[in-house]
This record gives structure tokens, sequence and C-alpha cells, in this order.
């Protein structure tokens, strides 16, 4: 959404008790660190239904001043996790089901997604939850599509994510998806966090994961990531790894869950909506310094990824007014 035209969008994050903290935090956490030309882009507001205070699934308690009636005026509704999942609030299944008939965005993190299938939202959808509660989820909601292996999932106006910090990469696709991907790396780096996992990734892992430091495939990484403008193969990666082909798309996949071409391109349309947002260089420049080749393999790769153009795109979330297009020295 354009910058110039979208009022700070209005957060409710509803606490059922016993609430977790973490979840809870991770909202307010990135939410509060997106500015927009120096400005706040959103108002988060903590409810619960009995405001005061509330159980947590630790030994804090917390004090939550608003009510569920702060549903009303959110543009996102999220529903933090909470120790009792299974018996969700009826005041806060019939809160969610006025929001969903509004058309408002809601989303839940870890066990909050079982409060969205207990009120209907989630029949015929699909959705995740933590990977310890899927079985659950099924057997409760057959009527739900249940991908119990990766980090988020989005049906419609539905969000879901998996369970503790996979609630950061669902707030931080949701501030992709409000103000594009440069604000979201922003708020990423700000908060110390892993930028951009597709929400496909998966959960976890089968293999211990090694030292991100010093490892061969996060030195990879790196170096790909400095690289992107260069048509890189399996070969190259693997070459710069030191290892085999085989041997690098394991490992790869070990660490990141996803094979090393699926995480190279991913990369490459991050970029390329990164420089579509912030720069006015001609297509053609945005698709050589990602490494898209040409101007219709990126329209191909953004439309299939986001739904946009490279154009619509660049009039959504494009950051520069009027003036001289700034072209950045590594595409120059």
């Amino acid at each position: 959404m354009h910058p110039e035209v979208l009022a700070m969008l209005r957060v409710a994050v509803v606490a059922s008790p016993p609430v977790s903290m973490f979840n809870l935090a991770i909202p307010e956490l990135l939410f509060d660190k997106v500015r927009v030309d120096g400005r706040p882009g959103y108002e988060v507001t903590i409810c619960a239904p009995d405001p005061g205070p509330v159980p947590t699934t630790g030994t804090l308690e917390l004090h939550v001043p608003c009510g569920l009636e702060a549903l009303r005026e959110a543009d996102t509704v999220i529903v933090a996790g909470t120790g009792e999942p299974f018996a969700p609030d009826p005041r806060v299944l019939e809160a969610l089901r006025e929001a969903a008939g509004t058309g408002v965005r809601i989303a839940s993190i870890c066990s909050g997604a079982f409060s969205l299938a207990e009120a209907g939202l989630l029949k015929g959808r699909t959705a995740t939850t933590y990977w310890a509660h899927a079985e659950e989820m099924r057997r409760r909601h057959p009527d739900v599509d249940v991908r119990g292996d990766v980090l988020y999932a989005q049906d419609g106006q539905f969000l879901t994510s998996s369970g503790y910090a996979a609630g950061i990469d669902l707030c931080l696709h949701i501030i992709r998806t409000d103000y594009g991907a440069a604000v979201a790396n922003e708020v990423a780096r700000l908060a110390l966090v892993a930028p951009v996992r597709p929400g496909g990734q998966t959960q976890f892992t089968q293999t211990p994961l090694p030292a991100e430091r010093g490892s061969a495939c996060a030195d990879t990484r790196g170096w790909a990531m400095r690289n992107l403008d260069k048509p890189l193969t399996l070969t190259d990666l693997a070459r710069h790894a030191g290892v085999s082909v085989r041997t690098l798309t394991r490992r790869f996949h070990a660490e990141s869950g996803v094979s090393p071409l699926q995480w190279l391109l991913h990369q490459r349309i991050e970029r390329a909506k990164e420089l579509l947002e912030t720069t006015r260089i001609p297509m053609d420049q945005v698709a050589a310094a990602c490494g898209l080749g040409t101007a219709d393999s990126l329209r191909a790769h953004l439309v299939r990824r986001t739904g946009l153009t490279p154009t619509a795109y660049r009039a959504q979330f494009s950051r520069h007014g009027t003036g001289p297009a700034p072209v950045p020295s590594s595409v120059a």
C-alpha cells in the first residue's frame, strides 16, 4: 500500500489466558518498529476477554487494559497462543466471527489457530499450527487442511503460523504485504531476526543445525546474496562450498528446509521487490540486477509470487516521488 494514502493500520492482539508471553510479545515488537516516512505504520492494542490481570503460561501475570471490543476497530486481528487451546472462550469465538464478517485480516500464532478453527473460520481452508498440535487439529477439525510442516499459511483473509519463532515470520509477511519488502527487511534488521523466510519452509529439520557462522552453507548463502546478479548454478554453489552438488543439496535442505535453487529463486525475487520499491530503474535492469535475466522473466516470477506485475508492484509500494530515478551502485 502506498504510504502517501495509507493511514496507520490498527492491529488487535488477543491474549486468551493462559497466554504465551513469547507469542504475545512478537506482534508488538515487530509492528512497533515499522516506520513509513518517519511515522508509525501500525498501532498495536493487546486485548483480552476479561480486561485486567491475565494469567500467562509462565510465572508472570499480565495486565491487559482492553477488552474484545478492540477487534471492531482493527484492520488485522492476531490470536496469540495459549496454554489451553482446546477450549477457547466463547466470547473470543464470537468476536472473531464478527471480525471475519467485516473482511478484516485474521491471523494466529501457534495454538491460537484452534480458536480460528473452533470459530468455523478455517473450514475448507489451508492452515497450520505448532507441529506438536497438528494431529490434534486434524482430529478435532477434519474439515481443515492442516499443513503441519510449514512456518505459516495464508488462505484468503486468514493466516496461521506454527509455533514460537514462526510468529516472527508471520508478522514480517504481514508487514511485507502492507508496506513492501524494503520496510519488512528493515524491521528484520532492527529486530536482529532473519528476513524473508518463505511460509512453505519446514518448521523443523531432522538433523541438528550447524553453527550459522562458518558453516559451508552459511558462507555460500552469503556469497550467493552478494552475487545475485550472476547466473549462479548448483555447480557454482557447490564449488564455492567445496563439496559435491549432492552433498550441498543435502546439507542445504537440512539447514534451510528448501533446496538451493528454491532458496536462490526466493532471494532473487525479494531483491527484485526491493529494487522496485526503492528505485525507478527500468525493468530490464531490475531483472539483470537480481539475476532473473529478462523483464519477461521478472514479470512471470513476480506475478506468480505476488499476483502483481512489476509495474503494478512498483505503483503500489514505491517509496519515491518525483525527480530523477536513483540507481543503486550495484546496477549502475
